[in-house]
């Protein structure tokens, strides 16, 4: 079958922070005559931009997070709680951007108690089966989803530099299978997230158990077998193991749709203009052409 359509399903938060944190680290809040920062949503439409040009995708969807509470949360007190609170001048930027997104006539879509990977996830396992898709992302645990018909591109350093990953390139890059993303995390833990893992047991490690036994499960089969050091963290963290795992799996079931049509990109010039005079964007408006 030949898939006609190509969607570009966004990581709206990931983009939208590391546009801020990509300026304010040199001071560089970009604000209005009315003094509303706008740093973060300027740069997130220049990496939004480029990488619509790069992979010309014939539908866009932005998915974003919807508060800090979810049911991981739920299942485990210390997820994210690493995190403090958004920068002062980043908090503003939250609704001002999904306004700008849908000036595109671009979806925003979240839902509450889930996280955007959990939206992106469950509309990419959704689509591909009649069409291609892309998700730009700068999350590593995303990952866990390429698969036939989902590529992930992750967003490099500097601006239009893209980690590409596909089914076919993906054990060559990591040495194991997009799944075993989540077995892996259940081993080591992830600490921009907060979860600890197997206390003791880090990435090389972790690799090496999941290339001999494909799985956690399949290891604890034999967990016999593991040399006594392992063997004793592993027994002492087991309960951690599951749960971690359980973290680290993005959910691609939740009651999130979102119509083709509604996707299309396809966009008013004028529309978009009246907005970027609005956040006083002079240098993009020639972007859009």
């Amino acid at each position: 079958m030949v898939k006609t359509n190509k969607i570009l399903l966004v990581d709206g938060m990931a983009l939208l922070f590391r546009g801020y944190y990509a300026t304010a680290f040199r001071g560089n809040f970009m604000k209005t005559s009315k003094g509303v920062p706008t740093n973060g949503i300027y740069q997130f439409l220049r990496y939004f931009l480029d990488a619509v040009e790069k992979f010309a995708p014939t539908h866009v969807i932005c998915c974003w997070d919807m508060g800090s509470k979810t049911f991981r949360t739920d299942l485990f007190a210390g997820y994210k709680a690493n995190r403090g609170e958004p920068p002062e001048e980043l908090i503003p930027q939250f609704d001002l951007i999904k306004e700008v997104v849908a000036a595109f006539d671009m979806p925003n879509v979240g839902i509450e108690n889930f996280e955007a990977d959990d939206c992106i996830g469950t509309l990419a396992q959704h689509f591909n089966h009649e069409h291609d898709v892309i998700i730009l992302t700068g999350d590593q645990d995303i990952l866990q989803l390429v698969d036939k018909g989902i590529s992930v591109a992750i967003m490099k350093k500097g601006q239009g530099n893209y980690d590409l990953f596909t089914v076919g390139n993906f054990y060559e890059k990591r040495g194991i299978a997009p799944k075993q993303v989540i077995e892996l995390k259940g081993l080591m833990g992830d600490t921009s997230d907060n979860y600890p893992g197997v206390k003791g047991i880090g990435e090389k490690t972790a690799l090496k158990l999941i290339q001999e036994y494909d799985s956690i499960d399949n290891m604890l089969a034999n967990i016999d077998q593991l040399p006594k050091g392992v063997r004793n963290k592993i027994e002492a963290n087991l309960d951690m193991l599951h749960l971690s795992k359980e973290l680290a799996k993005i959910k691609c079931d939740v009651p999130v749709s979102c119509p083709l049509d509604t996707a299309l990109w396809q966009y008013d010039k004028a529309k978009i203009n009246n907005k970027f005079l609005e956040l006083e964007f002079k240098h993009l408006t020639k972007l859009i052409g």
